[in-house]
């Protein structure tokens, strides 16, 4: 027995049979990996159907609940717009490349909206310049003469046309405002969807329903990235939307990085750790840029409210006294 084992052909066929189990493990455990991954691929597609299936039943039920409740009055309120900035040629007038964008960055979106603002721009200057027109010369006619109650009254109508860009610049302002505030916890919410093994379309569905309490504007464009996501096929076309509407430069950061992510198959949850880390540095300095801008800003109120009442404060009872001591001393004399 000893010889059998010590002796070169057992051992040579022993180490033959090993490196032969070795090679049918090795190809057979890489087979079963592929087909592990072609079972988590079959898996992902799946449920990414039956999430594109879900958003497209919810939105149509959206649309049709809302058009059956007010159809008739939206078609009744719009066409007279519409029919004015096609008879008008508006778009060619007020519409620009970047219009479409400042609507979305608005909240705005859809073509209803286009035609509404459209309108409001030929429409605000008529009637502003109507209204002075009518206050200036039968309600105020005053001694002026009538000229110069119509030249009053263009200056009013062409400051009045600047109206709706100044009305959207405000909602704009403060639609990134509630985003600015929120981004850097939806990071934070991402981060950690992302890394409990959540599928980008799972962790924004997930995170717009967390954030809605705290701002809802980032909710709402996270739910339409949602939906972007699970209805285009390009992944890198939804994210560059979200950037695009929101207009911020945060946003559009963590954007290119999930697009270079998606891209180049690099991790999305050290993308994301990144950017969450930056965010909270933001935030923190911008805090800190608020704390030092303070004391400038109460100076004013300072010398014009405090320093007054603490003079007289200080300076009352002496004043006091010596008036009194004056009078003392004048009845005595």
């Amino acid at each position: 027995m000893v010889e059998m084992l010590t002796s070169r052909e057992f051992l040579i066929a022993v180490l033959a049979a090993i490196s032969a189990a070795a090679v049918v493990f090795t190809f057979g455990s890489s087979m079963i990996v592929k087909q592990d991954m072609r079972t988590r691929i079959k898996r992902v597609a799946v449920e990414r159907d039956r999430m594109r299936a879900e958003e497209m039943a919810r939105l149509r039920g959206t649309a049709l609940t809302d058009s059956r409740s007010s159809i008739r009055r939206s078609t009744e309120t719009k066409s007279y717009m519409k029919k004015a900035v096609e008879r008008f040629d508006l778009k060619k007038a007020f519409q620009d490349d970047t219009t479409v964008d400042k609507l979305a960055m608005g909240g705005y979106r859809g073509q209803g909206h286009l035609t509404t603002f459209l309108f409001q721009r030929f429409a605000t200057p008529l009637v502003v310049f109507a209204v002075a027109v009518v206050y200036l010369i039968f309600i105020t006619p005053g001694e002026r003469p009538v000229f110069l109650n119509l030249l009053y009254s263009i200056g009013a109508a062409l400051v009045g046309s600047y109206l709706p860009v100044l009305m959207l610049k405000n909602a704009t302002q403060k639609r990134q405002s509630s985003i600015r505030r929120s981004w850097p916890d939806c990071l934070d919410l991402l981060l950690l969807c992302v890394e409990a093994g959540m599928s980008m379309e799972h962790a924004f569905k997930r995170v717009a329903r967390e954030i809605g309490q705290q701002s809802a504007e980032l909710a709402e464009e996270l739910t339409l990235t949602t939906a972007e996501l699970s209805f285009l096929e390009d992944r890198g076309r939804a994210y560059e939307n979200l950037g695009r509407r929101t207009g911020l430069d945060n946003v559009k950061a963590v954007m290119t990085a999930l697009i270079q992510a998606d891209r180049y198959g690099t991790s999305v949850g050290q993308a994301l750790r990144v950017m969450a880390e930056e965010g909270r540095e933001t935030r923190m300095m911008d805090a800190e840029k608020k704390a030092a801008a303070l004391p400038p800003k109460l100076t004013v109120p300072l010398i014009l409210f405090f320093l007054p009442v603490l003079f007289i404060v200080i300076m009352a009872p002496a004043i006091i006294k010596v008036m009194s001591n004056g009078m003392l001393g004048g009845g005595g004399g």
